[in-house]
């Protein structure tokens, strides 16, 4: 018998390549993608926000679509439905945009005001209307889904809708709603006064329903009511509703949920991320032919100023400059670090103190480290390219993409044992000559350091290094095992009725 193909709604905050603040927007465009190359259905729904080009992506109107009227708090808000496909791709992925102009067309940014720095004040409204418009979509198109799967806070009263304002619904009975949680440190909380703009019951205006510490919460209204949960690596999952500061608050609901909570790693875009076809290196390579890395390596030295040299890795740290990412260990040791006999190339951007700080660091240490401030997509192919080792210490990571970009270009990964770090880089074991990188545990600047002066000394052996290169590179981390992960999960929910 053949497999069931499944009807999947998507909803998201962000797509690629339309809008994009964070690793959300690519798995939004490549799982869609996955699972419509595997056979299912899928449409996305996201709000089309003022930055987004109707010409360029050819987006149109859709007459059943047009003008819908909903109720926010009292306020009548007129929306529409846009459509287009999700461009050069070989599956055609419809996309539907929520299109309202107050909310989302007036705003190039998606969630903070660029003037004032802080999250919009309406953004409860804004997304209590993203919820509503996947309901209307539904019911107005016919278009029935066999699963609702919901992205983060901006999607967590869906769920709640479903089960509480639409459970006599027959168009709607039979839906089931996968939630996943990209970073749990995010989770849309607002005003208590906020409750009155859902619809939903009263009852559900407290503690035991979506509120928490007096406000409501839009990731606990996801996690409460959505049929199955999962996160982005196996080991985040079980940090997330095991450990207090990972768990942000929401540990105990997480910890009721548990047997409803899963992990799967993201993936990463191979069309994209793939030494032997990347067109942004200046040199291709693969781990039969290394050659064309130590070219990519000459290449990295020369742009940032430095003498190259075979013998001395470059260490890179491609990295939002945050402290949860591990900028405040490396700060805290970077004297130590600048001693031992190695390059170190920064690219990221941040948290003003970091800016400033290793923009004097690269003054000082002038041709040994070097740093380029914001946010540039050539030169993190270079750098992943070019770079020996990657530093990635952070705090805790739910799934994190470099590391996996770094394995698959034989750039070999030191990164803190946490989230989804721990699941795909293997700490590397002298005797055995098994594991892909270096990993230390205790979040500190000594136990990091420490490991970087081991993957300094092991970079010496040239036979062993590449031992190491070539069990990363061999890693597969394509969205192809991830998705046929997530058709298990709909699976799992979908034959629990």
């Amino acid at each position: 018998m053949a497999a069931k193909k499944y009807k999947i709604l998507y909803i998201t905050s962000e797509v690629v390549p339309f809008m994009k603040t964070g690793g959300l927007a690519d798995v939004s465009s490549a799982l869609p993608q996955m699972l419509m190359e595997l056979g299912h259905e899928v449409r996305i729904v996201v709000p089309k926000y003022g930055a987004v080009d109707d010409r360029k992506f050819k987006i149109h109107e859709v007459v059943r679509l047009k003008d819908i009227h909903i109720n926010i708090g009292g306020k009548d808000v007129i929306f529409s439905l846009k459509s287009c496909f999700l461009p050069g791709q070989k599956v055609r992925v419809q996309i539907y945009f929520l299109d309202n102009h107050e909310y989302f067309g007036s705003r190039n940014s998606l969630y903070v005001d660029p003037f004032t720095g802080e999250d919009y004040r309406d953004n409860d409204e804004r997304f209590i209307l993203l919820t509503h418009a996947v309901f209307e979509l539904i019911s107005k198109l016919g278009w029935i889904p066999d699963i609702i799967h919901c992205n983060d806070w901006q999607c967590g009263l869906i769920p709640a809708y479903l089960r509480n304002l639409y459970k006599d619904n027959q168009q709607f009975a039979n839906f089931k709603t996968v939630f996943t949680i990209h970073n749990l440190a995010y989770q849309g909380m607002f005003p208590k006064t906020s409750f009155n703009k859902t619809g939903l019951p009263d009852e559900l205006n407290s503690e035991k329903g979506i509120e928490i510490y007096g406000k409501i919460n839009f990731m606990k209204s996801g996690l409460l009511f959505a049929d199955v949960i999962n996160t982005v690596s196996e080991n985040y999952a079980n940090e997330i509703r095991t450990d207090d500061e990972l768990g942000a608050g929401l540990r105990s609901v997480l910890s009721k949920r548990k047997n409803d909570l899963f992990g799967i790693i993201n993936g990463i875009d191979t069309n994209v991320w793939n030494p032997e076809k990347d067109k942004l290196l200046p040199k291709k390579f693969s781990s039969k032919n290394l050659a064309g890395k130590l070219e990519d390596k000459e290449e990295l030295a020369r742009k940032f100023g430095f003498e190259f040299k075979e013998s001395i890795p470059i260490v890179s740290v491609i990295s939002r400059l945050l402290d949860a990412k591990g900028m405040d260990i490396i700060s805290e040791v970077f004297p130590e670090i600048m001693k031992l006999d190695l390059q170190m190339i920064l690219l990221g951007t941040g948290e003003r103190k970091y800016h400033n700080f290793f923009e004097k660091m690269s003054g000082k240490y002038r041709g040994k480290f070097a740093c380029y401030l914001g946010f540039n997509d050539e030169l993190a192919h270079l750098i992943e390219g070019g770079s020996d080792i990657l530093l990635m210490p952070s705090r805790y990571e739910p799934c994190g993409l470099n590391q996996m970009y770094s394995l698959v270009y034989g750039t070999v990964p030191i990164v803190r044992e946490t989230g989804g770090l721990a699941d795909t880089v293997i700490k590397f074991n002298e005797k055995t000559e098994e594991g892909n990188g270096f990993v230390f545990k205790p979040y500190e600047g000594e136990a990091m350091l420490k490991e970087l002066k081991r993957a300094v000394k092991v970079f010496e052996d040239k036979k062993v290094w590449t031992k190491i290169m070539r069990n990363g590179m061999k890693c597969d981390f394509s969205w192809n095992a991830s998705a046929k992960k997530y058709i298990e999960l709909y699976k799992t929910v979908l034959n629990n009725e």
